[in-house]
């Protein structure tokens, strides 16, 4: 095990300790707050860029307006053009108006002067830490640099520069004229549009917080009521159901419960039914079985009859079980194994065992000759059960014929008899478990109500069904509906 699999364990522990609504609301918080840090960096970032253009556009408008300055001024005091740096720099600051984080500086390389610099100013009341025509040494740098624009970056503050150099002429010292910017002011505003939006975030993830814990509240109320009546479920009270509201998937999640309880609740009521059925048939040679063996006498011949009632009743108990487990087994997917099987010789295999079923009018109706995918041993043993059925109900002579014929894509292997038929209400009945029509019933029908049962899971593991038509001039008929084609 990896020292990361411990960690993994508890965050997946802890988060099945969490609430669905609690879980929902943290995703939703976790991407609002992450969009809400993007779009806040995205400002700030596009708010410093604009600002960077504005200085590029600033530095390269006064730079641009001086240079035309110098081209096409006029000395006023002359009406010449300008030979001295001093009264060109003195006239054009004097025109000027920065902006408030701008200066305009007139730089004259004076050797006489104190700091070596004669230096003009034109510009606002500078609210930044130190002005750069306070700074004599940035200024000797920029005025000696080789370079007409750069950065500044020093303890004071960063400096954004661009310089346009005078050519001397006449013995007059080298000057140039300055343009400073100082970024740091936009920067703010970046920075205060940045916490601005922040707070705003953070009052929108307040509130989305309360929303999102009210909304998820709403949603989920049917997810809640889904497990407190899964939680009042017992295997005696199935009866709980949930209330449906609108049309939305929370709608069709309880309309799917409600389903599932209604198959829950025929799956018990039929578990209880046939456990009590089975009971029921069980019981009934127990007792038979009991009853004389308790008044066995001494008599050979009564002792002899003793046995063989006895005998009879345990080889119906045993019918009963191995019904109730062959039916059992159609639940398995091994049920039915299909192989080619050849229609027609397998409608003459059933025809001559069913005619040792009893002495009637046998009559091989019909055998189509098709090739279908079928198990032989489970459809011998659906139709030699419904030839069973058919002895049951008629009497020696009547007839009852067997065969198979080609219907389309399917094909139908069927019983006919010419006795009592089935009641229409019995119609529905006759093929569940331990169940038997009221106008079939006599004294030679002895069976558990099993057979129809094991025909229709036969017919139905197969992929078909099992079907009750009434026989020309009276009777019942049984049909096996088996598709071509069809894959069990």
């Amino acid at each position: 095990m990896t020292t990361a699999e411990p960690l993994r364990r508890w965050v997946t522990a802890r988060a099945r300790t969490v609430s669905a609504r609690a879980r929902i609301l943290l995703w939703l918080l976790i991407v609002m707050a992450v969009a809400l840090a993007a779009v806040a960096l995205a400002t700030r970032s596009a708010l410093l860029r604009d600002a960077d253009h504005r200085i590029n556009g600033l530095l390269a408008q006064e730079t641009n307006e001086f240079a035309n300055f110098v081209q096409q001024g006029f000395d006023p005091d002359t009406g010449q053009r300008f030979t001295n740096p001093s009264p060109l720099l003195k006239v054009f600051l004097a025109r000027q108006y920065p902006d408030p984080d701008e200066e305009l500086i007139g730089l004259i390389d004076n050797p006489a002067a104190r700091d070596g610099l004669d230096t003009k100013q034109q510009g606002r009341d500078h609210k930044m830490r130190r002005p750069l025509v306070e700074d004599t040494t940035s200024l000797k740098d920029i005025l000696d640099s080789a370079d007409n624009s750069g950065t500044l970056r020093r303890p004071d503050g960063e400096i954004r520069w661009a310089k346009v150099p005078i050519e001397s002429a006449g013995g007059h010292h080298p000057a140039a004229f300055v343009v400073a910017v100082h970024p740091a002011g936009e920067r703010e505003k970046a920075t205060d549009v940045f916490h601005m939006l922040l707070a705003i975030s953070g009052i929108a993830l307040l509130l989305t917080t309360g929303i999102g814990w009210v909304v998820a509240g709403r949603i989920l109320r049917p997810v809640r009521l889904v497990r407190t009546t899964a939680a009042q479920l017992t295997e005696q009270d199935l009866t709980q159901r949930i209330p449906v509201e609108g049309r939305d998937d929370i709608a069709a999640l309880a309309e799917t419960f409600n389903a599932m309880l209604d198959r829950l609740e025929r799956a018990f009521a039929a578990q209880r039914e046939f456990v009590d059925d089975a009971g029921h048939e069980l019981r009934t040679p127990i007792t038979i079985v009991r009853g004389h063996l308790e008044l066995m006498g001494d008599d050979p011949a009564e002792r002899e009859e003793t046995v063989r009632i006895v005998m009879e009743e345990l080889d119906r108990m045993s019918r009963i079980v191995e019904d109730l487990l062959l039916l059992a087994k159609a639940e398995r997917p091994d049920f039915i194994t299909p192989e080619p099987v050849q229609t027609g010789e397998l409608t003459a295999d059933v025809f001559v065992k069913a005619r040792a079923l009893g002495e009637r009018d046998w009559q091989l109706a019909g055998a189509v000759d098709a090739e279908v995918m079928l198990d032989s041993q489970r459809i011998t043993q659906a139709m030699v059960q419904l030839a069973q059925n058919a002895v049951q109900h008629t009497v020696m002579g009547q007839r009852v014929s067997i065969g198979s014929r080609d219907v389309g894509d399917r094909i139908e292997l069927y019983v006919a008899d010419s006795g009592p038929g089935v009641q229409p209400q019995d119609a529905e009945v006759i093929f569940e478990r331990f169940r038997r029509g009221t106008a079939r019933r006599g004294s030679r029908a002895t069976g558990a109500g099993l057979g129809l049962a094991i025909v229709k899971a036969i017919a139905e593991g197969h992929g078909g069904h099992v079907e009750l038509r009434p026989t020309e001039g009276g009777g019942a008929t049984f049909v096996l509906v088996l598709q071509k084609e069809a894959t069990p």
